[in-house]
């Protein structure tokens, strides 16, 4: 499998700018990105799945509370806590439906993140895409944060493409399919374009993760 790493991450990021004015243009100006990455494991997960649709703040104070009910975030620890106690952490409805479907998916050995490390990313997303609740922004960003896959474009990502939008000087009506289209110049390395991207959208708002 490709994957980035600290040994190659910048000279990826190199390689993209040379072949594209724009990407060099947020390098010169803001640095290097981070190598935005998380351990292969079920907290990553939970963290994902609760990151769907609000803020990456929100998201984290959830996901620091459930750390309080749970210091080891384990399928079989989750389980053990009630839906009330989920909510307290601020679990959604759906969310505490998604989390336990993937709790009980890893418990029965449906899924196995670990086989993960060794399949094709199509299918690492396909066999995800099974799971309630999981779709393909939940799988991409799984993909290159956790397996550190190299090629990944979260299309579903909305900071990556209003950042695009920015980067690229893009009407605001731009298409998905168009979005794709401007994205093929960096295959096979998107996963490292994608985060030059959101290091531009941090950077230029000035946010704070």
């Amino acid at each position: 499998m490709n994957r980035f790493n600290e040994g190659n991450f910048r000279s990826l990021c190199d390689y993209l700018i040379k072949i594209d004015k724009d990407l060099k243009l947020i390098i010169k100006q803001y640095g290097y990105p981070p190598m935005w990455t998380r351990e292969n494991s079920f907290a990553t997960l939970i963290l994902t799945i609760l990151e769907q649709q609000v803020s990456l703040a929100s998201a984290f104070a959830a996901f620091k509370r459930l750390t309080e009910k749970l210091p080891l975030i384990t399928p079989q620890e989750l389980l053990k806590l009630s839906d009330e106690e989920l909510r307290q952490c601020s679990f959604t409805r759906q969310k505490i439906i998604y989390a336990r479907g993937l709790a009980d998916a890893l418990v029965g050995e449906k899924i196995s993140l670990q086989q993960f490390e060794f399949e094709e990313d199509d299918v690492v997303r396909t066999t995800l895409k099974k799971l309630k609740g999981i779709g393909d922004w939940t799988a991409d960003i799984y993909l290159l944060h956790a397996l550190r896959r190299i090629d990944i474009f979260p299309i579903g990502d909305l900071a990556l493409v209003n950042a695009l939008k920015e980067i690229k000087s893009l009407a605001p009506e731009t298409t998905k399919e168009e979005i794709l289209d401007i994205a093929q110049a960096w295959v096979p390395y998107r996963s490292i374009a994608t985060m030059i991207c959101w290091h531009y959208y941090i950077q230029k708002r000035n946010l704070k993760l």
